[in-house]
This record gives C-alpha cells, structure tokens and sequence, in this order.
C-alpha cells in the first residue's frame, strides 16, 4: 500500500526510539488476533449499554502498548471516544498532592475521537453536540437558525440530556456546567465557554477560583474524578458516540510506589473501578490497563498483595500457555510467533523504502537469517521481545540505505553480531523455520 511520507516518519522513529506510534498501526499490526478479537467484544458490549475491565499483561517490550494503541484505532473507528494517559510518579489513580488528579488531566486532554485521533477533542465534541441538536430540529421543524423559538426548542433539548444525568453522583453539578456551556455558546461568549471547559479538565484548584468566575462551588478532586469519568461516559452517549473507553499504560509506577498504604489506595482505586464494572454501576465505559507480570502478579507489592484484587483476577485451573482463556479478566500477551515477527519484517522494510525512496534489496532468506541471528541469542527464546528486534532491524535498513556498498551479510556477521558466547543449536532453542525456505 502506499503510505504518506507523514506516516512512514512516524512509524520508524517512533519504532527506532522504542516507542509506539499513534498514527499509522494498520501498516505494520502483525498477529495479536486473539486479543484484539477478545477486547472488540468487550467494545460491542460497552456500545450496548455496559461496562467492561480488562488488565493486558506482558514483560516490558512485548507489545501492551502496542495492542492498546491498537485498540484505541479501533475504537474511534467505531465512533468511540478514547481517552489515555501512561501513569507515573505523578499521576496516580489515588494520591495526597493531587496525583490522582493528574491523572484525570491526563486523560481528558489526550480525548480523542475519530476525526480529532490526535486529541484535545472535548470543545470539539461539547461543540458538534449543540451543532447537531441545532441541525435535527432546524430540519426537522423548519425553524431558522439564530431565532428565538430555535434556541428554546434546543434548549428544552438540552435539558432532557442533563436531566438524565442529574440522578448520577456529581450529575447535578456536571449538568449545571452543561448547561452553563450551552448558554455561553448562544450568547457567544467564548470566555464564558473556555472557562467551562477549564473546569471539565480538572484545572480549577479552589473553590473559591471556581466561584468567582462560574459561580458554582464545586471542583473535581483527587477523590471523585473517577466519577467523572463515568458522568463523561453516559454524557457522550448522549452527545450521538458510541461510548468512551478509558486506557491506562505503565501500571508498573503504581508497583513501585515505595510506601504500602499508598499502594493499597490505588489498589482499592482499582477495585471500585472493577467493581463498578463488572455490577453495572458504569454505563457506556470500557476500561483498560496495561502492566508486567511483575506488577500484577507480585503477591508482596503487586495487585496480588490485595486479596479482594487477587481473587478476582487470578488465573483459573484449566488455562495454559497452549490453551488460553481470553475472556479472563488479565490477557496475558504471549510472544509473537517467527512467522509473525518475519512477517513485521516485511512490513516494516516495505514502510522503510517508501519513506526513503528506494527498492528493498532484501530476500525472504535475508530477513529469515536476521531473525534467526536474533534468536540464537542466549535465552532470546523466552526472553527477546517484539521491541528488540525491531529496534535492531530498523538499525539495519538505516545502516543500508545510508551505506550503498555495505551488504546485509557484512552486518550479520559483524561484531555488532557475533556472541562471546558459543552459538547454541537451532534445536536446542525450538527454532523452526523449515517451511520458510525459498
């Protein structure tokens, strides 16, 4: 397929720096079907009125964020809106200097929605929601737009939206911004408008600020953001999307929190969200969280080390590697196979050129002799992740195309390549690649 240069940029330097790309992921998605198939379940499940939590557990490099951005395409393909953020030492999912907090900022400034992926959606979705309630009725009563009767017919529609979320907690205030927002968008008062928006984000500190320049005496807090997230959820519903999904990456900081009555804040953070899930609390909200194995599983400092967490998300007895239950509550990621990771390859040396401007050299036996050096790593069958190989192989097309005379033999076999260690055998490490003989 031809790729825009804009793309192609993306995806290598975003590859080659090790992180993954926010544009462009259907160019070079190779395997993970299961997973995918497994989390767009869950995605019907949220347009249909429920609630869902997933945990994606895989050791660092294997691809979570990868199947979460992913996801997140999916997602606004299918008129979600997603909302994500990676957390760390200060974003938290509960915390005492507004961490928690962070967090919620985080999340509402990366809103994304299909025709806005790259965020910072919110005015655009308040905006199109007043648009097409304006839209509907002007073709459906034939009134004229800026009259009178115009703007107390959208109005009165208005209020049924907010009405239905006045019963939720915090609803009655969501409402009132709401409203308050309509009201500055007739009137054309953008400062009015863009200090709504300023609260929506969580960026009001003290009751007294909020006061003075909305005249409403409440702010979203370290303690209630999460329901926020939920009045948000049921909002857009209304608002004509599908749902909104939330994704969460980097669980590990929330591990590495030194102290264990902090930990066990967010644990329980973690378990009113699950809880609220999986009993119907939250409506139109899926939720998404990634982590290592370590994280999740340690039973000294990970979610393990909560017991109420532990029982909900412990593997069953009947799942194996070779038999996996996707429908549990933690995807465990499993490596990607040599056929998948040849595959990638292919895909990306095919974006490479197209970037660069140039005619691959490379054969089906080149590239299934640079995994095979890849692999013939001490432990790189249980331990070499997606990340590795394609930060080496990037290394590889750059080296080349910026170096003509140099060949893909001269690089395998340099010392950049070779082991101090003896070279073990292909049996020994179950490399197979046989059927991929030319």
């Amino acid at each position: 397929m031809k790729i825009p240069k804009r793309i192609a940029s993306a995806i290598i330097n975003s590859l080659k720096g090790g992180v993954v790309p926010r544009i462009g992921l259907p160019y070079i998605t190779v395997g993970r079907d299961r997973e995918i198939n497994a989390l767009l379940h869950d995605v019907d499940i949220v347009a249909d009125g429920g609630a869902t939590f997933r945990f994606i557990m895989g050791k660092y490099g294997s691809g979570k964020s990868f199947l979460l951005q992913t996801m997140r395409t999916y997602a606004m393909d299918r008129n979600f809106v997603v909302v994500d953020c990676d957390l760390s030492p200060e974003r938290r999912l509960q915390g005492t200097r507004g961490q928690g907090l962070a967090t919620y900022k985080e999340l509402i400034k990366n809103m994304s929605t299909k025709t806005k992926p790259e965020g910072g959606a919110l005015t655009l979705i308040l905006d199109r929601w007043i648009n097409n309630i304006q839209s509907n009725i002007v073709s459906r009563e034939g009134l004229s737009f800026g009259s009178k009767e115009l703007f107390d017919r959208v109005a009165k529609e208005i209020y049924i939206v907010i009405n239905s979320l006045s019963e939720m907690v915090h609803g009655f205030d969501f409402a009132r911004l709401l409203e308050l927002y309509y009201r500055s968008y007739a009137d054309g008062d953008d400062g009015t408008k863009s200090r709504v928006v300023k609260w929506f984000r969580g960026e009001y500190l003290t009751k007294t600020e909020v006061k003075q320049e909305l005249g409403v005496n409440i702010i979203i807090t370290d303690d209630d953001w999460y329901e926020y997230i939920k009045l948000f959820a049921s909002f857009l519903k209304l608002a004509g999307y599908s749902g909104m999904l939330v994704m969460v990456d980097e669980l590990v900081n929330i591990y590495k929190i030194p102290q264990g009555i902090t930990r066990q804040y967010n644990y329980e953070k973690i378990l009113t969200m699950y809880n609220d899930a999986l009993q119907g609390k939250a409506s139109y909200l899926g939720i998404i969280m990634c982590g290592t194995p370590q994280c999740i599983e340690d039973q000294r400092r990970g979610l393990y080390n909560y017991e109420a967490l532990k029982s909900r998300l412990a593997e069953g007895k009947f799942a194996t590697k070779e038999v996996s239950d996707m429908l549990a509550p933690v995807i465990k990621l499993a490596p990607l196979t040599y056929e998948e990771l040849l595959v990638l390859t292919e895909k990306l040396m095919d974006v490479h050129s197209q970037l660069f401007e140039y005619i691959p050299s490379f054969t089906q036996n080149d590239l299934i002799s640079f995994i095979k050096i890849e692999y013939e790593r001490v432990g790189a069958d249980t331990h070499i992740t997606p990340r590795e190989v394609i930060r080496d192989f990037i290394e590889i097309l750059d080296i080349m195309y910026q170096n003509p005379s140099v060949t893909l033999c001269q690089l395998l076999n340099s010392d950049a390549f070779s082991y101090s260690i003896p070279q073990i055998s292909e049996e020994a490490i179950h490399i197979e690649f046989a059927e991929f003989e030319v």
